[in-house]
């Protein structure tokens, strides 16, 4: 819709609308001066030497903290509360309830109050804590409580990082660094298991504990304490850390201002933008039930409780090592799509492997195969942030979104894992398919809109389109931000495309 006289004048006033118009200002671009690269380079090495490796040790303990319910179940949980398989199923399911319930409602919270290191540190000091005093439950109503209670507590941590990542790093950069964060979970799984496992044999029995308890006691201790580290150590968003000199919080500003197309920050109402046609493409997520799983699967190859934990570990190093060539491969090649889709039919192979055989060698082969449904999360994650670029609590508000419908489906598969389908779970690997190949039509519908918004995008650049108020003043807010004219701020707006 084309903008009112007044808008028209006010454009004109400023003599604004199209690059030609720019005058003295050729020198501010898009393209940054041989001094920003410099300042570019030294920046990403800041944050990635002190972001990086901090939440992936923390997402670590996070997922071992969530999965650790799975390994205590071979080591005795079941027992000990007089848990059914049914029972147990509803620990699992449980703690996705409290997870969806919590996830939203946190990142809008964590973009309105601006400081991560703060929110993440005491969230994660929460879970932590839940954690250890899971420990010394004695009843199914006990593991219940403290499972719904984990799951609220978590909620704010996985949602949060992807959100808070997507403000430090473009497009060109998010795949990789969200993978690595998400390798966190792979590698939880194989050390998780290693430790479990050590745990049963070392431990099980000192003072009269048995290992699962002394498994809640031990992991939750380690993740208090790396909450500390969070508050002391995590940086705040690039506009408000004061780690930060001024030219480097410039380059931060200016860097994701050129990536979004306009000044990274809330309009007036931004917290209340929470919809897009994007987002019922996160509902299906069929792996995210499957790591609770995992050391059930291994269980059947035949092995006592110890090897069968150990025998977890290898499949989970392997995709995590695919995982960082995989990313590497779709940054560098700027791709989403097609690595979102190739993985799918290896997935679904591994599940009829598992399904159809008995021996051992073809059924552990499985088990490598299944695990690379793991391998596209931060493709995927990387594929959201860049198709929501703006407003930053739009932004917030989608990522959680995401983690919590994509999470629901955690609350009712455990149910389709049922004792009596040993050793192939068919019914449930079969559902898994049956979703896998929605989540696939999903990624499709996704392509071909979003090739579709490029296309309009394309068109934009070829006609004169005058701007409505709503254009001029989100182009002014990037113009001071960056401190360029309006020309300039119009022109990195057009630049803008989606990566596919």
């Amino acid at each position: 819709m084309g903008v009112g006289k007044s808008a028209e004048n006010v454009i004109q006033d400023h003599e604004i609308l199209t690059p030609k118009d720019d005058p003295g200002n050729g020198a501010v671009e898009a393209k940054p001066s041989d001094e920003e690269i410099a300042l570019e380079k030294e920046l990403l090495r800041k944050i990635d030497l002190l972001i990086m490796p901090l939440i992936v040790v923390i997402y670590l303990m996070n997922f071992i903290d969530r999965n650790n319910y799975a390994a205590a179940r071979l080591q005795g949980l079941e027992d000990d509360l007089n848990l059914t398989s049914e029972r147990y199923q509803a620990g699992l399911g449980i703690f996705f309830v409290g997870y969806i319930l919590g996830s939203v409602p946190s990142n809008q919270i964590l973009n309105y109050t601006g400081r991560p290191s703060l929110y993440l540190g005491l969230t994660t000091i929460a879970w932590g804590l839940v954690s250890a005093l899971t420990a010394l439950v004695q009843s199914y109503g006990g593991i219940l409580g403290c499972r719904l209670a984990l799951g609220f507590v978590e909620a704010p941590f996985f949602p949060g990082v992807l959100f808070y990542l997507s403000k430090w790093y473009t497009k060109g950069e998010l795949s990789m660094r969200m993978s690595l964060f998400y390798i966190g979970s792979l590698i939880a799984g194989a050390l998780g298991s290693l430790i479990a496992a050590g745990i049963l044999h070392g431990l099980a029995g000192k003072h009269g504990l048995p290992g699962w308890r002394w498994l809640y006691i031990i992991e939750g201790v380690i993740t208090i304490v790396l909450g500390f580290l969070v508050i002391l150590l995590l940086p705040e968003f690039p506009h408000t850390w004061k780690g930060l000199s001024p030219e480097l919080r410039r380059v931060a500003n200016r860097r994701m201002a050129i990536e979004a197309a306009e000044a990274d920050i809330d309009e007036g109402e931004g917290m209340s933008q929470c919809t897009s046609w994007h987002l019922p493409l996160c509902a299906n997520r069929p792996q995210e039930a499957f790591p609770s799983f995992f050391p059930t699967l291994t269980q059947t190859l035949g092995y006592s409780n110890t090897v069968s934990l150990l025998l977890c570990a290898p499949p989970y190093a392997f995709v995590a090592l695919w995982s960082i060539g995989h990313s590497w491969a779709s940054d560098r090649l700027r791709k989403r799509f097609w690595f979102l889709i190739y993985p799918m039919p290896v997935v679904i192979i591994g599940w009829i492997i598992f399904m159809t055989t008995d021996s051992f060698g073809p059924r552990y082969l499985s088990l490598f195969l299944m695990l690379m449904i793991f391998s596209i999360n931060g493709t995927f994650f990387a594929w959201i942030a860049t198709s929501i670029p703006r407003p930053p609590a739009k932004r917030a508000a989608a990522y959680a979104y995401i983690n919590a419908v994509g999470g629901s489906a955690s609350i009712w598969t455990p149910f389709t894992y049922r004792d009596e389908d040993k050793p192939h779970y068919r019914p449930a690997l079969g559902l898994n398919i049956a979703l896998w190949a929605v989540t696939a039509a999903c990624f499709v519908f996704m392509y071909f809109s979003l090739t579709r918004e490029n296309k309009r995008l394309d068109r934009l650049e070829d006609e004169d389109v005058p701007l409505s108020h709503e254009d001029f003043e989100r182009l002014q807010r990037t113009a001071e931000v960056e401190g360029v004219n309006i020309a300039t701020a119009r022109r990195l707006q057009k630049n803008y495309r989606f990566v596919i």
